[in-house]
C-alpha cells in the first residue's frame, strides 16, 4: 500500500514538475524565497494593525512567532525521522525531472507548506470577523508550496502532509491563543 502511494506520488510529481519551462523558472524562484514575501507581510501587518490596534497586533505576532518555531521544529522531527530524499536527489527520477533548485536536506514533509498553512490558519481563525475576504489568504500557501514542486524540491504528498500539519498546528495555536487572551487580555 505504501509503495503504491509513493509510486502515485512520484508520478504526480513528475507530471506537475514537467509542466514547467525555463521561461517561468525565474518567477518560481522568486516566489519560493520568503524574503520576497515581505511586502505582502507588511501589508497584512498594516491591515491587522488598523483593525485590532497595536497591543493586540503585537500579541498576535508573538503567537505567530511561537507557531512558526513549533512548526519548524515539528517539520525537522519528521524530516529527520522519515529521511525521504527530495525529488532532486532521488536517483530513480533525477534524470527525467526538471531540477531548478537543489537542497541536500530531506523532503517529508514540506516546511514551507506547513509554516504557511499554520500561519494562514491561525490568522484566518483569529481575524475572519474583521475581513470579508480573508479566505483569500489561503492562496499564499498554495502558491508558495507549488513552487516547491515546480523547483524539484518536494513531492505532492510532502506538500499535502505539510498542509495537514500546518492546519493542525495553526488550529491548536488558535485555541491556546484564545485561552491565554481570554485569561490575560480580555476585550
Amino acid at each position: 500500500m505504501l509503495e503504491k502511494l509513493q509510486s502515485l506520488d512520484t508520478k504526480l510529481f513528475v507530471y506537475l514538475n514537467g509542466l514547467g519551462s525555463e521561461t517561468y523558472d525565474g518567477f518560481w524562484l522568486f516566489i519560493t524565497k520568503q524574503v520576497n514575501w515581505i511586502p505582502f507581510f507588511l501589508l497584512l501587518l498594516y491591515l491587522i494593525y488598523k483593525k485590532i490596534g497595536t497591543k493586540q497586533t503585537l500579541y498576535l505576532l508573538l503567537f505567530v512567532a511561537v507557531l512558526v518555531t513549533i512548526t519548524d521544529q515539528t517539520t525537522n522531527l519528521f524530516k529527520n525521522g522519515f529521511q525521504r530524499l527530495r525529488p532532486c536527489n532521488n536517483p530513480d527520477i533525477k534524470s527525467i525531472i526538471r531540477i531548478v533548485q537543489s537542497r541536500s536536506s530531506y523532503s517529508f514533509f514540506s516546511g514551507h507548506a506547513a509554516n504557511t498553512m499554520a500561519v494562514a490558519t491561525f490568522l484566518y481563525l483569529n481575524l475572519k470577523r474583521y475581513f470579508n475576504y480573508l479566505g483569500l489568504l489561503f492562496l499564499w500557501p498554495l502558491i508558495f508550496a507549488y513552487s516547491r514542486i515546480y523547483l524539484g524540491l518536494h513531492y505532492p504528498l510532502d506538500i499535502i502532509s505539510g498542509y495537514i500539519a500546518g492546519l493542525i498546528l495553526g488550529f491548536l495555536m488558535y485555541k491556546v491563543y484564545k485561552i491565554v487572551k481570554q485569561k490575560y487580555f480580555p476585550e
